[in-house]
């Protein structure tokens, strides 16, 4: 286990102990907010900046002062449905991250049309990322390089931005998150070359000396009840029927509910999931629709099989897959996480935020709360996907 974060009384910053530092502010003014955490991680060594920030901000306001503030550093970052910061789960506030160019090298691309994006566009930005690496000439590009992908949670362009970029991306190790808009589900927004981006995407890509993991977990397991998804609309990531049965109707009677009481509180106790080779993808549902038809986060077609799932322990599970990666790479600097939302709602239900803020703290976690995680090319649901970033040897 690791020693928490020391967090100082009259501050939301702190630094790690190797070459990352992190700032947390909650102050709801953009230029007071931007101010601060330029204060916090401005250094002559600064290589670049990764920020999470509440969709409660005015995001054109905070973009500018952003842009005033840290307008000469590599800077991207999204908007989340909740912050994982130095104290744990917070809300409302901006969680940045910064990398020591000694010990990193990193750089980003904008990607503005979703709809858009072609092989061609991915074969571009890919060799343009590789080669800033390796020019900076802090690690061999081989086996020290990981990629991030942060696209707008409600462009519904996931799967296939994830699967052109997994095709050039080499082999390089590949997480990320969907951006969020504090569950309210209207606008979610990425930030790239000094602007918040809708329908946009921006990919990171890091170079280091330090050992790394990239990864993926759930504590959801399988019950016995199947549903056939007979009739849906992929464009829009709906469901029409379940078993040839109205959606929302035939997913309330598996739950054991009527129809009006399904709520994402309920949708995050009862998920859904494709089995393929033993392994299960949640598909998460986001909604009842009029006509009674249900919308998912990720990608459903007519003909697919939903396995019913339950919960086990969130907490435990993501413990034993931290403990694991440690015991291969040494204590953790920190953990980059994407953490879905319908997680941080289960603890909520379960009344266990303390308990949650605590073992994030403990454990170096630093993210968001999301609409959706990547993982070697996946858009999945209900999942924590990052990176286990290593201390620094002793004498490096």
């Amino acid at each position: 286990m690791q020693l928490p974060l020391a967090v100082p009384q009259e501050s939301g910053a702190v630094a790690l102990d190797g070459p990352l530092w992190v700032a947390q502010t909650s102050a709801s003014d953009p230029e007071q907010a931007a101010q601060y955490l330029a204060s916090q991680l401005l250094n002559p060594y600064l290589e670049g900046v990764l920020f999470f920030c509440s969709a409660e901000y005015d995001l054109p306001a905070l973009a500018a002062a952003l842009e005033a503030h840290l307008g000469g550093v590599k800077l991207c970052g999204c908007t989340t449905a909740g912050e994982l910061g130095v104290e744990g789960y917070s809300r409302g506030s901006i969680v940045a991250v910064g990398f020591d160019r000694r010990a990193f090298a990193l750089d980003y691309r904008l990607i503005r049309e979703l709809d858009r994006f072609t092989l061609l566009d991915a074969q571009r930005i890919t060799d343009q990322l590789m080669e800033h690496c390796t020019r900076s000439g802090v690690a061999p590009l081989k086996g020290h390089t990981f990629a991030m992908t942060l696209l707008d949670g409600l462009s519904a362009c996931e799967e296939l931005v994830l699967l052109t970029l997994t095709s050039v991306l080499a082999g390089i190790p590949h997480f990320g998150g969907s951006a969020g808009d504090d569950n309210r589900l209207t606008g979610t927004h990425v930030y790239g070359e000094g602007a918040f981006h809708d329908r946009a995407a921006v990919v990171l890509m890091v170079n280091t000396e330090l050992d790394f993991e990239v990864l993926s977990t759930h504590h959801l397991r399988p019950r016995g009840e199947k549903l056939v998804v007979t009739a849906a609309d992929r464009e829009r990531r709906r469901v029409l029927e379940l078993n040839a049965e109205p959606a929302a109707l035939e997913y309330a009677r598996l739950v054991g509910c009527p129809v009006e009481a399904l709520s994402p509180e309920l949708f995050a106790r009862h998920p859904l999931a494709v089995r393929l080779h033993d392994k299960t993808y949640v598909r998460a549902i986001q909604g009842v629709n009029p006509d009674l038809s249900l919308s998912f986060y990720c990608a459903v077609e007519t003909g697919i099989v939903l396995t019913a799932m339950q919960s086990s322990d969130l907490l435990a599970d993501l413990g034993r897959e931290i403990d694991t990666i440690a015991e291969r790479l040494g204590p953790a600097e920190c953990i980059i996480g994407c953490d879905c939302f319908l997680r941080r709602l289960e603890l909520e239900q379960d009344g266990l935020q303390a308990a949650a803020k605590a073992f994030y703290r403990r454990e170096r976690i630093l993210g968001f709360n999301t609409y959706g995680e990547h993982c070697s090319g996946l858009h999945l649901n209900q999942t924590f996907s990052g990176v286990f970033i290593g201390q620094a040897r002793r004498g490096h």
